[in-house]
């Protein structure tokens, strides 16, 4: 299953954002994505955090998510939307959400991201929590690829990259960590994490990422990467829009996971 992290440098106008994603799906699909997976904050990187609650959308409906949804269809590919905010009952607060589209244009799966980032080191601060509401649950989907073979998918946002006993309960075979790592902390852990997170689970990892300087001034790590069962990077991209493919081959799988069988040790 040939499957593609797409990275972008999002901007504050969801309507260029859209654009920018569009010309990459459509590259991705070219290419012969059956799985396409765009960044977290795909469709806007605002000036400030609140931002983000004025193109809020409710779920089933919105332009983001037809975008989505067309997006799906056009192109026969699973879509999944990196991250989109979603309103909750609190007009102050939105769920960061990763939509799933199958190639038929339905809504499949939808995770809200569950941990929420929070970093100061003197010059820089973030606070997720000041304008985002934590999800409560794990989320995965079963993706039936033309190869014959499905495979899980779990789902996981950036931050929870940090937290190892969320993968453990999604117990798949594919990894996805749609991102907007800060450029301070991915220099420092962004690879490490990422392929920590393959050889724990013994699962390839697909990590779409925001790769540039932004508009808002923030500078985000990029390096969207897809890593083996193994630890091993497939593929990657350092910074600037662009596609990251490789190949999800269900024998390298079972070789992995005959081979180490830690799965199967596991107690906790």
């Amino acid at each position: 299953m040939k499957m593609a992290a797409i990275q972008m440098v999002s901007e504050t106008s969801v309507e260029r954002n859209l654009v920018q994603a569009d010309q990459l799906l459509e590259q991705a699909a070219r290419q012969g994505a059956e799985l396409a997976v765009l960044p977290e904050y795909f469709c806007l990187m605002g000036l400030q955090d609140t931002d983000k609650l004025m193109v809020q959308e409710q779920f089933g409906s919105g332009p983001i998510q037809d975008f989505l949804r067309q997006s799906a269809k056009q192109y026969g590919m699973w879509i999944v939307g990196g991250t989109l905010p979603l309103a909750t009952a609190d007009s102050n607060r939105a769920r960061n959400s990763s939509l799933v589209f199958d190639p038929t244009g339905q809504c499949v799966a939808r995770y809200d991201k569950i941990h929420l980032f929070r970093f100061e080191n003197g010059t820089e601060r973030y606070d997720e929590s000041s304008v985002l509401e934590r999800g409560a649950h794990p989320v995965t989907f079963d993706l039936a690829s033309i190869d014959g073979n499905t495979y899980r998918i779990g789902l996981s946002i950036c931050y929870d990259l940090r937290f190892p006993e969320l993968y453990r309960q999604l117990h798949s075979d594919v990894l996805l960590v749609p991102s907007a790592f800060t450029f301070t902390t991915g220099q420092a852990h962004w690879e490490i994490l990422l392929r920590a997170r393959a050889i724990e689970n013994l699962a390839y990892v697909l990590a779409s990422a925001q790769g540039g300087l932004h508009e808002n001034n923030r500078k985000t790590w990029g390096h969207s990467m897809i890593i083996g069962p193994w630890g091993q990077i497939l593929a990657e991209q350092a910074q600037g829009n662009g596609v990251v493919m490789a190949e999800v081959i269900q024998e390298a799988l079972q070789t992995a996971r005959k081979r180490l069988p830690a799965l199967d040790h596991a107690v906790l």
